[in-house]
């Protein structure tokens, strides 16, 4: 324990030389984009009054062409683009910053966190290709979901790398060379993120969110149901994929050892599987997809050492993407600590499940998680074009039927990753409980 605690502070000792640089140059929201509150809105004029969070400063604002006095939300903390090309104070988009807090979402949320920290656990995602996904469908606007989520998930990474290093699981070097490009990577992503943000407003910063989910869902999710099933033909016996013996071949300096990990590979092959980890976890706040296929098929390392060494990651990057997130003031501490409360169960409980199941079934979850959760994210892009004016629009009972498929597709995937990962530790469980009773009549006669 003692020595894991000292690797993780050295590991944070970048960060917070990072962390100085980025509050000296006050890398916050651009000045196009407003944090506060609407306390007054004018029909006749299409104008409002705008409180600018922090202040008392009070602002007149126009609304867009496309938007409605009646949409416009009184008293509550609202996020505002303005249009760059128009004069004057424009308003280009309005979402609302934190949504009500009814018992129904509350409910929600913990069962989202408690199933998102089983997946975390068992997977080593931080589980937040159904957690960011499922807060937006609840109504929180993309960037708030992505903040937040990346918030919640760095004391729970912390746990879950606890709990399988202790399992001997996770290689504590292998996940630190990864964190250390990956933190490089949070800055790009989160730059990106803010750039669409300021750009094209809420509706951008979702179409963004979504495309990406869809993309690197579909493409991964299908290549890891692909390799399991191909596992699970050969006997459930992993092999070191094609792809990674090429990589351990290449003698370019410095060359490093992983032992838990048992790959010897130059240290510049982890570098764009970090970078990548790191620019999808401050995008859509999912970097897990990107570093366990990554390790397992580039690197070399097993699934189970994979899942467990990208805890490591995720808390490091997590930690450092939460103050840069802190810095733009879009983290929800409501959903934070509401994730949180039921994640850190379900983080240990995942953690134990990896102990009982052979390898493939690890990747049969991730690639069915990630497909189902495709579907969700892909069915509300029409919408989000709609926003955009990119696409035209259609009916209102077509829109409804998109959301209700969204929605329940999401229901699907958070059941189906929670009953196959139970079912396949109850299974692992009793097998061993039969096989050590076994091996007590043996050495008993």
């Amino acid at each position: 324990m003692k020595k894991l605690l000292i690797i993780l502070m050295f590991a944070l000792v970048p960060l917070s030389l990072l962390a100085q640089s980025a509050l000296a140059a006050g890398d916050g929201p651009s000045k196009d984009m407003l944090k506060g509150i609407i306390s007054e809105v004018n029909a006749v004029d299409r104008t409002v009054v705008f409180q600018k969070d922090g202040t008392k400063e009070l602002m007149t604002l126009t609304l867009g062409e496309k938007m409605q006095p009646e949409d416009m939300k009184m008293n509550q903390k609202v996020l505002i683009n303005l249009d760059k090309h128009a004069e004057g104070k424009v308003m280009k988009d309005v979402s609302v910053m934190f949504m009500d807090m009814t018992a129904s979402k509350l409910i929600a949320l913990l069962v989202i966190g408690a199933v998102g920290g089983l997946l975390s656990g068992f997977i080593g995602s931080g589980g937040a290709f159904v957690m960011t996904p499922a807060m937006m469908s609840l109504g929180v606007p993309g960037a708030v979901a992505v903040a937040s989520n990346m918030c919640h998930k760095f004391p729970k990474a912390m746990v879950g790398a606890y709990k399988r290093w202790k399992y001997g699981q996770a290689d504590i070097k292998l996940g630190l060379v990864m964190a250390t490009t990956a933190v490089i990577g949070v800055q790009i992503g989160i730059k990106i993120q803010k750039y669409i943000l300021n750009q094209f407003g809420g509706a951008g910063s979702n179409l963004y969110i979504s495309t990406v989910f869809l993309i690197v869902l579909v493409f991964v999710g299908g290549y890891v149901f692909y390799d399991a099933w191909k596992l699970a033909r050969g006997g459930g016996k992993e092999t070191v994929s094609k792809l990674a013996m090429t990589m351990q071949k290449i003698q370019l300096p410095p060359m490093m050892h992983f032992k838990t990990a048992k790959v010897t590979i130059s240290a510049w092959i982890t570098i764009p599987v970090g970078l990548l980890t790191g620019m999808l976890a401050a995008t859509i706040a999912v970097g897990g997809f990107v570093g366990v296929p990554g390790m397992i098929y580039v690197i070399g390392a097993s699934a189970v050492v994979a899942s467990a060494t990208e805890l490591i990651i995720a808390f490091v990057m997590g930690a450092w993407g939460s103050v840069q997130w802190g810095l733009s003031g879009l983290i929800d501490i409501r959903l934070a600590l509401l994730l949180l409360a039921t994640s850190l169960i379900g983080v240990q409980l995942g953690a134990l499940g990896t102990t009982y199941v052979k390898d493939y079934i690890i990747k049969v979850v991730m690639a069915t998680t990630m497909l189902i959760v495709a579907v969700s994210r892909g069915v509300k892009i029409p919408g989000y074009l709609i926003d955009l004016d990119l696409m035209s629009p259609i009916g209102a009972n077509t829109l409804a039927l998109l959301e209700g498929i969204s929605f329940w597709s999401l229901v699907a995937a958070l059941g189906s990753a929670a009953l196959i990962i139970i079912v396949a530790m109850v299974k692992g469980m009793t097998a061993d409980r039969h096989s050590k009773r076994a091996l007590a009549g043996v050495n008993h006669g």
